[in-house]
């Protein structure tokens, strides 16, 4: 029987991951999830563990309230509150510009001191929403500050199957995902197109091509200095768009998740 065997929310685009045993899902995915990013103040652009490796020891935390707990080591804790819209910012995340509320000066310094430059916090409310890539899944699909989609997905087995190739453990949280499903068989998922988990019916729209930030080990910030798992990724799940690891997902409809729920492949 396949079921959800791990839930995870990144409230903060390119921090930490929290770990769930529940969330509740929106028209953006899980809530909470990537409602939150750091860009440049002078350029808007956006901040990432791509360019900012250190940025996978920032915590940040939801509150159900939408507001943001910031912590990290020697730079101690700061609870930002949910902007309003009256302090817009342009911003610029890969090909889509946009204005999104600002989370203010004092968050502004604390992240700065963070980063080691002048930076900005700022937050997508789901009215300001960025529309998925044209050509997959559904043409009013929307996404906060997510790379290109609301969730993603990835299978225990497909990880289990890279670890057997590298050689070495692997942890999941390298590749970021919403959720992880058990009792499938290694990359099935590339498969699916449909599935139920609880009462919410999801699409699978898209591979997940991925890059240099699998390099970053989760829990200490570092590079690997073989570019694994890229390179082993690169070698045999390699295509003309990518090395794929993982599903992005859309949900249709809103509800509750939790870990242990059965999951249905519809499609």
């Amino acid at each position: 029987m396949l079921r959800l065997s791990a839930l995870y929310r990144y409230p903060l685009k390119s921090g930490k991951a929290e770990a769930l045993q529940q969330s509740g899902l929106d028209k953006l995915g899980l809530e909470g999830d990537r409602r939150w990013m750091l860009v440049d103040e002078a350029s808007g652009r956006f901040l990432t563990q791509r360019a900012v490796a250190k940025m996978s020891q920032l915590t940040a935390l939801w509150s159900t309230a939408g507001g943001l707990t910031l912590s990290s080591p020697g730079h101690g804790t700061l609870d930002v509150a949910l902007p309003g819209a009256d302090a817009l910012r342009g911003v610029t995340l890969w090909h889509d510009t946009l204005r999104v509320p600002d989370a203010g000066d004092a968050a502004a310094a604390w992240v700065s001191a963070f980063i080691g430059k002048p930076t900005r916090l700022v937050y997508m409310p789901v009215d300001r929403a960025r529309f998925t890539q044209h050509g997959f899944g559904e043409d009013d699909d929307q996404v906060g500050f997510a790379d290109g989609y609301p969730l993603l997905l990835i299978g225990q087995a497909s990880l289990d199957d890279l670890c057997t190739h590298i050689g070495r453990p692997m942890e999941m949280l390298r590749f970021r995902p919403n959720l992880v499903i058990e009792g499938a068989a290694a990359f099935a998922e590339d498969g699916w197109k449909r599935l139920r988990i609880g009462e919410v019916e999801f699409r699978v729209v898209k591979p997940c091509s991925r890059c240099i930030l699998t390099t970053i080990d989760p829990q200490t910030g570092e590079r690997s200095t073989d570019r694994e798992p890229f390179a082993t990724l690169q070698a045999y799940r390699g295509t003309e768009q990518g090395a794929m690891f993982g599903q992005n997902l859309v949900n249709d409809g809103v509800g509750q998740l939790e870990v242990g729920m059965p999951v249905t492949v519809l499609e």
